[in-house]
């Protein structure tokens, strides 16, 4: 799957430029280094080789495990240009399978849902929940067709603290050795215990590293958000840990207000001690699955490019267990919860939506990089690292 190699040099080539720019940006220390480039994030060229070297080739994520918790659950995505399904197996495990059916390649299945079987709405070929062919009508006169041998292509899933992940490599390591030093750190949380209440899919008008890099950093935050969570997250206390970045994603702590109403951790919350019950860690696994963790709930953002100018959103969030167990009216508080996260979202449209336009303008050029930008100098560092792959 993927561009042919020489496709792919011809690509970089129109690029050389670019990558070059990437590179002497990703060598500088942060208190020297700039924004990218405005063609970073216009280039259908460098778009291109970033499907070919970073979408086929990493762990991206499809959401939260807990979304799909019974037998025959299912979520329908697309990973790097495949449809997929990931299905909950009765021994309790997820896998995940291409959405195509080996017949004449119709998609399978849309949407979330719950099914005993998988059946072709094209011509009624029929799979087990574990891929297997189990019926195919009138191929008897086929001599040489042999239901036992065809099934569902097999697609790489794993699920790491409730997140999954899938991948067209099968090389790839496995994402509990890519995130190993980041499990110390969201374990306390056990997020894989965290109750789903929201998952849907936008497009948004930007380039998909604008809005990566619009989540990395904090910022903006009392300016873009000072009608919702901007006021309850003191930027002069954002911690970064010291020390190398790890070359898989990066982080940030945010340390909320006491007068924050959302953020920290519930009274019946046993699992965080100290000013761990008022923080939040928000992760970025490169390329671009990115959440904020919270004592008291998570939301996340996933992401795949449509073109230099779309990017399709997929975004989710799940609350506490002890948080909905002690609520009089949890539907109400799931609801208000998912209005406040909506009005979040929304307010990041907006700007991510115009830095895209910003940078396709005739004059722009990229300043200078603050300190709270530390993660979006580490991102130009792994995109360096991964273009320049052959």
């Amino acid at each position: 799957m993927g561009y042919s190699a020489t496709v792919v040099k011809q690509v970089e080539s129109s690029v050389g430029q670019l990558l070059h720019d990437i590179d002497s940006l990703a060598a500088l220390p942060l208190e020297q280094a700039s924004a990218m480039p405005p063609g970073s994030y216009t280039s259908p060229e460098l778009l291109a080789l970033e499907r070919e070297r970073i979408f086929r080739r990493q762990w991206l994520c499809v959401g939260l495990a807990a979304s799909i918790p019974a037998t025959g659950d299912y979520l329908c995505d697309e990973i790097a240009g495949q449809p997929v399904v990931v299905m909950r197996q009765a021994g309790g495990t997820v896998s995940a399978f291409a959405n195509v059916c080996r017949h004449r390649m119709m998609t399978l299945l849309t949407g979330q849902g719950n099914c005993r079987r998988i059946v072709c709405p094209y011509h009624a070929w029929t799979y087990a929940t574990d891929g297997r062919l189990i019926g195919a009508p009138h191929m008897d006169r086929s001599t040489a067709f042999a239901r036992g041998e065809v099934s569902l292509a097999s697609v790489r899933c794993e699920v790491w603290h409730g997140w999954i992940y899938l991948t067209l490599d099968p090389d790839l390591p496995p994402v509990a050795e890519s995130l190993a030093r980041l499990e110390p750190l969201v374990e306390p949380y056990g997020v894989e215990h965290y109750v789903p209440i929201d998952r849907k899919e936008h497009v948004w008008r930007t380039n998909w590293k604008q809005l990566t890099e619009n989540f990395m950093e904090g910022y903006h935050l009392p300016v873009t958000h000072r009608a919702t969570v901007g006021a309850w997250f003191p930027v002069h206390e954002t911690r970064f840990e010291p020390g190398e970045p790890d070359p898989a994603f990066t982080y940030q702590f945010f340390t909320k207000s006491a007068d924050a109403r959302v953020g920290v951790a519930h009274p019946d919350n046993h699992r965080l001690e100290g000013e761990a019950r008022r923080t939040a860690i928000l992760p970025t696994v490169f390329p671009s699955h990115m959440y904020a963790l919270a004592p008291d709930h998570v939301w996340y953002l996933s992401l795949e490019p449509v073109s230099v100018g779309e990017v399709r959103v997929r975004y989710g969030a799940a609350m506490a267990p002890e948080v909905l167990a002690a609520s009089a009216d949890p539907e109400t508080l799931k609801a208000e919860i998912r209005d406040f996260l909506d009005r979040v979202n929304d307010e990041d449209r907006v700007v991510v939506e115009g830095i895209f336009r910003g940078a396709s303008s005739p004059l722009a050029s990229a300043g200078r990089l603050s300190w709270l930008e530390r993660e979006n100098h580490e991102f130009t560092r792994y995109l360096a690292n991964q273009l320049r792959r052959a």
